[in-house]
């Protein structure tokens, strides 16, 4: 099995959630933004949002990868009990308490920014994300736990043949078109608090978790085809923009994110899997930031959209603002708290004396 750090994994989850912070910007300065409970800005950026209909058939599939592929790393040092411990803790906490204390400050915000009456609304908002992590982790660790203990055996022998080869990873494409076909989405991109969003979450975690399973073949495949599946997305994306105005069938889109997410492993895998201190920094702020991001985001739109600027300078602004504080908050409030660490999924920092303690306990 596996068992060095993998950097560029790390890098990816980081870069994720970058995405995630601008995507989530863009919806302000889109005509529909008020239909999904974003604050409006009374002026357009639709061009802004022809890259992001690029971004959004991939970038919420990549991080249930990620996390798929991160649990692989967690089971290998825990058995079920502490695994179901740790992610209790690192998960299901943050969940809990953000559906309480985080998303309704930003249905504060949006209610004050409109003069709506105030009212407290506990809801998982963004946070769904987590909700189906800590599902697919209960749903899926006893077969995790079996394909640990049968590591060197058939399954996985046949898995790493299969990701041998080019089409390898293309191939598990057909269970995103099963899912397709049965839920039947309204949209591909509309993941959030719906069946489509639960089960092709579930494939990607799924997948992820095989895919790291199956040792260093899969990298190895990607690496070597990086170009090939950029080149695969590339050209369905352009089919989708030119020819079917962003909305291909969804079996066409199914293709074309594994197909960006695979092309983002390879090149990963060989320009961002090394260590540096700025990684460590921002892989530990990535799930504080993105627990806090939207009533960030909001605050700053409130602020920034009544402005007499320029548009473009109102987006990089409110891009700037939720960037700023959300480094603010993190640095120095969720950081240095120390009870508010476990509440947005960090380790509690013990002092020397309790150092020892837990040394010698273990």
């Amino acid at each position: 099995m596996t068992t060095e750090r993998r950097h560029d994994i790390d890098w990816l989850r980081v870069i994720a959630i970058g995405l995630l912070l601008i995507y989530h910007i863009a919806i302000i300065f889109q005509p529909w933004a008020l239909f999904i409970g974003f604050i409006r800005s009374d002026e357009s950026l639709e061009g802004l949002w022809k890259p992001m209909t690029m971004l959004n058939v991939w970038r919420i599939p990549l991080l249930f990868y990620v996390s798929g592929m991160g649990l692989y790393f967690a089971l290998k040092k825990r058995n079920w009990k502490q695994l179901l411990v740790e992610r209790s803790k690192r998960i299901l906490l943050p969940f809990i308490f953000g559906i309480i204390a985080i998303t309704p400050l930003h249905m504060y915000i949006f209610q004050e920014y409109y003069k709506m009456p105030l009212s407290y609304y506990p809801h998982m908002g963004h946070l769904w994300f987590l909700g189906n992590i800590f599902a697919y982790v209960l749903f899926l660790l006893p077969l995790f736990f079996y394909l640990k203990k049968h590591d060197n055996g058939k399954f996985r022998n046949a898995i790493s043949k299969v990701m041998s080869y080019a089409i390898g990873p293309i191939s598990i494409s057909v269970f995103f078109m099963l899912e397709i076909g049965i839920v039947k989405p309204q949209l591909f991109e509309m993941y959030a608090r719906t069946w489509h969003g639960f089960f092709i979450g579930f494939l990607a975690f799924f997948f992820g978790f095989l895919f790291v399973y199956s040792g260093k073949v899969f990298w190895q495949t990607v690496l070597k085809w990086r170009w090939l599946y950029i080149g695969i997305a590339g050209i369905l994306y352009a089919i989708r923009l030119f020819v079917f105005e962003t909305i291909t069938p969804g079996y066409l889109m199914a293709i074309e994110s594994n197909c960006w997410i695979f092309g983002v492993f390879g090149f990963s895998y060989k320009y961002l899997n090394k260590p540096s201190n700025i990684l460590s920094y921002l892989s530990q702020a990535a799930y504080p930031v993105y627990i806090i991001h939207m009533f960030v985001l909001y605050l700053g739109a409130m602020f920034i959209l009544p402005l007499q600027i320029p548009i473009m300078l109102k987006f990089i602004g409110i891009v700037a603002f939720t960037g700023l504080v959300c480094y603010l908050i993190y640095e120095f409030i969720i950081r240095r708290v120390n009870f508010l660490r476990p509440l947005f999924g960090l380790k509690w920092k013990f002092n020397k004396a309790e150092q020892q303690i837990s040394i010698l306990k273990n």
